[in-house]
């Protein structure tokens, strides 16, 4: 098979990389800025292919997930389908119909699409239970309510339940349990209370589950601490 040299490169110094991967096993990294996907085996960069992810109204599952699926599915896919365990949605690695988007624009429904024959390449190059990280960091904000499903609802809800406003499931789904906790935030730091996750909203939880972070990383250390020093006075 021949490979489009413009959107497949041989990584010349592998030991060199700013992504956090896993040392052991393949684990492919998307960077929906770059919209690269980088393809590193037990740690080494062994592949970089051009892709597109998901359009603003249609965003890609950002963090880490394992494909748990592969097909060899036809039209529209580019005969190959690797999909993930994302839990609120159908999300995978495909080709695609549109490969002029690819490297340029993230215009899909949600999932990775590449060009055929390279979805076709990574189809076989990989297996199952591969790691794939997906981030967007200038991804647009766009006000979640009760319905959405995606990435920044998995996050509010995994926020809530450390400041202690949400009990229910983390899966991605925005529903009525997570509407009633984001009410109850809002009422408790003076704002305007919809139940929808404004940019003000979002902005003050994300903060204060930094500083909940902060505080438990240093109580830990001080534990930490006094269990080291009650083992120099019992030594």
């Amino acid at each position: 098979m021949r490979e489009d040299a413009g959107s497949i490169y041989e990584e010349e110094k592998p030991k060199e990389t700013k992504h956090d991967v896993s040392p052991k096993g393949w684990h492919l990294y998307v960077d929906l800025d770059e919209k690269l996907m980088y393809v590193y085996r037990d740690g080494e960069l062994v592949k970089k292919y051009e892709v597109s992810g998901g359009k603003p109204s249609s965003p890609s599952p950002l963090g880490t997930w394992k494909i748990i699926s592969k097909d060899t599915w036809g039209e529209g896919f580019g005969g190959a389908w690797l999909g993930f365990n994302v839990p609120w949605g159908k999300y995978g690695i495909h080709g695609t119909t549109e490969p002029w988007a690819v490297g340029k624009y993230n215009n899909s429904k949600g999932c990775i699409r590449m060009r055929n024959d390279e979805a076709r390449e990574l189809y076989k190059l990989v297996p199952y239970n591969s790691l794939v990280t997906i981030v967007y960091e200038n991804r647009p904000f766009y006000p979640m309510r009760n319905g959405d499903v995606g990435s920044d609802v998995l996050a509010v809800e995994r926020a809530l339940k450390k400041l202690g406003y949400y009990h229910g499931g983390e899966d991605g789904v925005f529903g009525s349990s997570l509407k009633k906790a984001v009410m109850e935030f809002q009422k408790d730091n003076k704002l305007y209370v919809t139940g929808v996750i404004n940019n003000s909203t979002y902005e003050r939880i994300m903060k204060l589950e930094k500083e909940y972070d902060e505080e438990q990383e240093r109580l830990k250390k001080e534990r930490e601490e006094r269990l080291r020093k009650l083992e120099q006075e019992l030594e």
